[in-house]
């Protein structure tokens, strides 16, 4: 096909034609939204440097989960800030813990809003690493037996999904076999499987309160120029019974999606991460870019190179665009 007797533009002229040919739609179902809950009551205080987004009591946590149904948006993923933080994050598997009593909350006000929990150690350990730490070193195979108890104890109070963050080897296969054993087998694991040691988390560890005391998370987090890596990672989690892989973050990272997508079979969700959005929110509060327009491509770009799911604080946001 040739010019003059091929035009590509004829199929741009308007907005109903570009609609009627659009490749990649981007849907209110596409989307988890984080919430960050703690302990108190009446409790909403603004994350600084995510503007709109807040560590929340369970009573507003509630009250956001409702507004999140109510646009759509078919689930949350659930960050726990606890009231004490210790060596070995107890609170993050106590039954007492935080966002055990979160998800009974919203499940009991709203049962049919899915409710995911992230499943990781660095919010509830006073040195901020994402398992047990022992001559400064985090020890893999004795944080599986945490992470375990903690995705058990998630489901215990009603989790619908639990999405281990923490990136130890073995930990999905940890998780699926408590799960299995106690009667909880029908609840899906979503992987973060390609979890890069990324610049991009810095405000998130401001709102989950989360970053390291001493040195950084590369010794298990991926490295950032490796691709190949990331296929043998979700292939392992695949393997030991991972229902949806991940990756983290999004936008830097989309060759990522892409080439997950192509290989496996299994959903894929990307993470677009705390960041990536400030980043929007800060250029578009300064009126560099539009905030609304960016928003959207950047979140189009996640869903076009092949991510079934996208966490992102963005979510309400676009999705009341995406409503009108």
């Amino acid at each position: 096909m040739y010019f003059p007797q091929y035009r590509p533009r004829r199929l741009r002229a308007n907005e109903t034609i570009r609609r009627m040919v659009r490749e990649t739609a981007l849907l209110p179902d596409n989307f988890i939204y984080p919430l960050f809950v703690t302990h108190g009551k009446g409790m909403k205080k603004e994350i600084g440097s995510m503007p709109g987004n807040y560590q929340q009591s369970i009573d507003n946590l509630v009250k956001d989960c409702e507004e999140v149904h109510g646009l759509g948006i078919p689930a949350v993923i659930l960050f726990g800030i606890p009231e004490k933080k210790d060596e070995l994050g107890t609170e993050a598997y106590s039954d007492e813990g935080i966002v055990q009593h979160a998800i009974k909350a919203i499940k009991n006000r709203l049962p049919e809003l899915m409710v995911i929990t992230d499943v990781c150690m660095c919010e509830y350990t006073s040195h901020g690493h994402c398992g047990v730490i022992r001559n400064g070193v985090v020890q893999n195979d004795a944080t599986l037996e945490l992470l375990a108890k903690e995705a058990l104890s998630h489901a215990k109070a009603g989790a619908d999904m639990v999405a281990p963050s923490d990136m130890m080897d073995g930990r999905v296969a940890a998780i699926r076999d408590i799960l299995d054993n106690e009667g909880y087998e029908n609840i899906p694991i979503m992987s973060y499987a390609a979890k890069y040691a990324s610049g991009f988390y810095g405000p998130f560890r401001e709102a989950a309160e989360s970053t390291p005391q001493f040195g950084d998370r590369r010794s298990y987090q991926m490295d950032p120029p490796n691709s190949r890596e990331a296929l043998r990672e979700v292939e392992l989690d695949i393997e030991e019974g991972a229902d949806i892989v991940m990756v983290k973050p999004a936008l830097s990272y989309l060759d990522i999606i892409s080439q997950i997508k192509q290989e496996f079979t299994m959903p894929v969700a990307a993470y677009n991460v705390s960041g990536e959005f400030s980043m929007v929110k800060a250029a578009a509060k300064l009126g560099w870019i539009d905030g609304d327009r960016v928003m959207m491509e950047v979140l189009t770009s996640i869903k076009r190179a092949g991510a079934d799911m996208i966490l992102t604080y963005h979510a309400k946001e676009a999705a009341a665009l995406l409503n009108r």
